[in-house]
């Protein structure tokens, strides 16, 4: 008899209204919500851990394809520009030029045509699952840096071929790494949100890379450029990127100033919009993609 009256006691104990945790969209312009992406990093930490084995999945080569693309790129400009062109470097040997150019440059444009992607690839993890968006193309950008260290490896070694040095200017290398990241990620936010409704937009990313190469100094000097129109020219965040790392491993000559200022600048900007973009678009995500 007691325990009967033991077990009526516990039921009515229990709330009536259980918790009820309702995911809905969010309007307007909204906060980027850092703290909830940082709740997921163990997340991120996997994506950025799929991407790279993906990558490399049943891949001839594997991981040396990271040192094939700068490399022979780097031999094709050596070649056309250095050789036959007579293109300036700076006083640096044409293949250390471009080399140092093309490494920062190649993570940023793997980093930007992979990312664009990356909603539009992970569709069924969006539609089935709730997670912050922010980590699909914050973790496809991430996962490039494997392939960063192995071609700053090599551009390393072709360093110590030409006989060059790092000067004391290779402490400022850090904050152009910085640079060149929060320019790649600002660029995906903006094109991974844009192809989820204009899926056009893949078709254009490779027109869109090239014309940037060929407007980033890459396989020219930006010493060629006279003022104003170098710090105009700096509205470009990758000039920045390049133009710090050949200073800050190969002591080309740089304007230290006001052209390095704008693309920080201009960097920073296009990381903050794409983010606010990326986070206005988010809450159509699951029904577009």
């Amino acid at each position: 008899m007691r325990q009967n009256i033991n077990r009526n006691s516990d039921v009515s104990t229990v709330p009536s209204n259980p918790l009820v945790i309702r995911i809905e969209p969010s309007k307007g312009w909204v906060s980027l919500k850092l703290k909830e992406l940082w709740a997921y990093r163990e997340l991120l930490y996997f994506l950025v851990w799929r991407d790279i084995k993906v990558r490399y999945k049943q891949t001839v080569l594997g991981v040396a394809w990271a040192l094939i693309q700068p490399f022979f790129t780097m031999v094709v400009f050596s070649l056309f520009f250095g050789r036959l062109a007579r293109m300036p470097s700076d006083g640096v040997p044409y293949p250390l030029f471009s080399f140092a150019a093309l490494v920062p440059w190649t993570f940023f444009a793997n980093g930007l045509n992979q990312a664009s992607n990356s909603l539009v690839g992970s569709a069924n993890l969006i539609k089935k699952v709730y997670f912050p968006r922010l980590a699909i193309p914050i973790a496809t950008v991430l996962s490039g840096v494997v392939d960063f260290i192995l071609s700053f490896i090599m551009l390393v070694g072709l360093m110590f071929y030409f006989g060059f040095t790092p000067t004391i200017n290779v402490f400022w290398f850090p904050l152009f790494l910085l640079l060149a990241l929060v320019t790649s990620l600002g660029a995906s936010l903006w094109f991974s949100a844009l192809n989820v409704e204009f899926r056009d937009v893949r078709y254009i990313m490779p027109f869109l890379t090239q014309l940037w190469m060929f407007s980033t100094p890459i396989v020219y000097p930006g010493s060629l450029l006279s003022e104003p129109w170098r710090t105009i020219y700096g509205i470009n965040p990758m000039v920045g990127v390049v133009e710090g790392f050949r200073w800050a491993l190969l002591g080309t000559p740089l304007a230290f100033g006001q052209s390095i200022m704008v693309s920080s600048f201009v960097a920073c900007l296009l990381l903050l919009s794409g983010a606010l973009y990326f986070r206005r678009m988010e809450k159509t995500f699951a029904d577009v993609v």
